[in-house]
């Protein structure tokens, strides 16, 4: 007899696999096909509220922009004619009449031959005067007793005057249907005199994310909790699109509260849920949704990476989407598979990306069968474009905001080698290059001086590839500046040798590298020295390390400390020192390298293994670009460097 955690177990062992896993083209074609795939319907909106609306009818204009002809200078109306020939040395002399134009008074006097008006910038210009001269052309003088106006500069017809109708005309189309509404949309509704404008309704989005482990940020996060970062990501990709997001919280995986709170969000035009959409072990999101009807569940498993588990299903005609839990999967799917039909939903069609064509920066290995997209990071290089792929995995919430774009690599495809011009599809509609790129080693220093950078106006991008990885990009001058603590094994030196022609060292700050290990942990007790660290922790065959990096400079040391031996965990590679320090804090390691800045942080225990150079590479050429300049000051800077010695730096 098999008691109720037997059978728990065995559930939770029995993953049941996806049985129709639907192509990328297919999964789109089938949601599209259940959808009416047009706007929800329309209303009118006062200005003020019509900011990033889309509208639904064309605008024509029923007066003219400007009304009236004006004159875009200070200065004199007057007939072009009566200014021919006139210079410095023989100017042309003009009566003054008594009427002076100011914005928004009508002319009574009509400019004759001979004669001019004073009028400011903006006023109706007077009938008979053809030309504006500019005041600072003339003189006033005083001829038979009464103000003349001398004339130093001779003007064409038509100089400094705006003619009635020539920015928009009456029965123009200013705005068409299916413009989104930005500030400047809302410029050109007020100068023709709108005070409406007829727009598409916005989809109503119930957006819900689902697990036991989800926890709402604010609170307290319990062992094995993880913040919800998904219905904030999704929500606001919604309401970017134009759809309202209507925020139901988290739900427990318990089947009847996941049908109560799916009933509820089908009262909006259509639900988005996150998680639960796998067929393993308390994933009922897909046991609920399969319930619906009309057609109900069209997709569920998409041969994509990311986001395999995708479901797709319609009710009623009303879209409902369960997302991967995991972030980088649901918002890439997000995009991929629901932005489009939102887009139409809302009125402003399916608009597809633009895409730039680059070089692939490093090799990427794709798992056959399944299309993959891979978010990539876009550096300017002397070369065009270099695609730098983002390694962090599905559960990663940053992979999506520090992308520029992604590639598609076929199903059938295994990898794409370095060097191999790629298409790019852009996830923004512009390219914005950043005025700083650092790509190299990982460390917090060099986070506080980017920052600061960003704070004084300065783009930064930031790119962890490794010691190895970030000289590699500046040989290729696809950086800034390269982050860089490589130790020549030969000399001890650091940095210097494996410079190159073209590349200049910019002495950055000292940082000290040793073991990391819980305090508690008897087995380093009365160390004093790193290789007395290492050997205890050789000396146990339970004692796991987390290694770091290949192309690191800490691999480097490690392997040094290690001569050859690879104990328990060596093939575990993290690339930063917080993600060892994490993995020894939370007990799934025993010991690895840090800096002891990051050991602090942590409460960790450390024993000092050697005091690096942690320097900066910078490419011939790019030396003099002004946020490079900035960067190089930074670190001479008294302030900087204080606040770089309180993180634990020498400099």
């Amino acid at each position: 007899m098999v008691d109720a955690k037997g059978l728990s177990r065995r559930r939770a062992s029995r993953q049941r696999q996806f049985l129709d896993v639907a192509g990328v083209s297919e999964a789109g074609e089938k949601f599209r096909s259940c959808i009416r795939m047009e706007p929800l319907g329309t209303e009118t909106l006062a200005l003020a509220d019509a900011l990033n609306r889309v509208i639904s009818d064309d605008v024509v204009a029923a007066v003219d922009v400007p009304a009236f002809d004006r004159t875009n200078v200070d200065g004199f109306a007057v007939r072009a004619a009566d200014t021919a020939g006139a210079g410095e040395d023989a100017p042309r002399t003009l009566a003054l009449n008594d009427e002076v134009i100011t914005p928004g008074v009508v002319p009574r006097v009509a400019v004759a031959a001979g004669t001019a008006t004073v009028v400011a910038t903006g006023g109706m210009m007077p009938r008979g005067a053809d030309a504006v001269v500019m005041v600072e052309h003339t003189d006033i003088v005083e001829m038979d007793g009464r103000e003349s106006l001398q004339v130093r500069h001779p003007v064409a017809a038509g100089a400094f005057i705006t003619f009635a109708g020539t920015d928009i005309g009456r029965g123009e189309t200013v705005l068409r249907t299916g413009r989104r509404l930005t500030s400047r949309e809302i410029g050109v509704l007020a100068a023709i005199g709108r005070e409406s404008v007829p727009v598409y309704r916005r989809p109503r989005v119930a957006v819900i994310s689902t697990g036991d482990e989800i926890v709402p940020p604010g609170r307290e996060l319990r062992a094995g909790g993880v913040y919800d970062s998904n219905q904030a990501i999704i929500s606001a990709a919604v309401e970017e699109l134009g759809g309202e997001a209507v925020r139901l919280g988290v739900v427990a995986d318990d089947a009847r509260q996941v049908e109560e709170i799916l009933r509820r969000g089908l009262d909006c035009d259509m639900v988005i849920l996150s998680g639960g959409t796998s067929k393993g072990a308390g994933d009922l999101c897909y046991e609920v949704v399969s319930r619906l009807r009309n057609p109900g569940v069209l997709v569920h498993g998409v041969a994509i990476k990311p986001g395999k588990p995708l479901c797709l299903a319609v009710s009623d005609g009303k879209p409902v989407v369960i997302l991967p839990g995991f972030p980088t999967s649901a918002i890439f799917t997000f995009h991929r598979f629901v932005a489009p039909v939102l887009r139409v939903l809302g009125g402003a069609g399916e608009d597809d990306n633009e895409t730039v064509r680059a070089t692939l920066a490093t090799r990427v290995n794709s798992e056959r069968g399944r299309t993959e997209f891979k978010l990539v990071n876009l550096v300017d290089s002397d070369h065009g474009l270099a695609a730098y792929p983002i390694g962090k995995g599905s559960g990663a919430v940053t992979s999506f905001s520090h992308a520029d774009g992604f590639i598609v690599i076929p199903a059938q495809q295994e990898q794409v080698p370095a060097g191999e011009p790629v298409t790019v599809q852009l996830i923004s509609r512009r390219l914005e290059p950043a005025d700083l790129v650092a790509i190299g080693s990982h460390c917090v220093g060099l986070d506080r001086l980017l920052g600061r950078l960003q704070r004084e106006g300065f783009d930064t991008k930031a790119m962890n590839v490794g010691s190895t990885g970030g000289l590699t990009a500046a040989r290729r001058r696809e950086c800034d500046i390269a982050g860089i603590h490589l130790m020549d094994p030969e000399t001890g030196e650091y940095n210097r040798p494996f410079l190159e022609e073209g590349l200049e060292l910019v002495t950055g700050y000292r940082r000290l590298q040793g073991v990391v290990f819980r305090e508690d942990d008897s087995r380093f007790a009365g160390m004093t020295t790193a290789q007395q660290a290492v050997e205890a922790a050789l000396g146990d065959p339970d004692c796991v390390m987390v290694n770091r990096n290949v192309g690191s400079g800490t691999r480097i040391l490690i392997d040094g400390l290690l001569n050859g031996r690879q104990p328990p965990g060596y093939a575990v590679q993290t690339k930063s020192h917080n993600a060892v320090a994490t993995a020894v804090t939370q007990g799934r390691a025993d010991w690895g390298v840090a800096i002891d800045t990051v050991a602090r942080d942590y409460g960790l225990g450390f024993v000092p293994l050697r005091e690096e150079h942690y320097d900066f590479v910078i490419p011939r050429g790019r030396r003099d670009r002004r946020a490079v300049r900035r960067f190089v000051e930074l670190l001479q800077d008294d302030a900087v460097r204080r606040e770089l010695e309180e993180l634990g730096f020498r400099v």
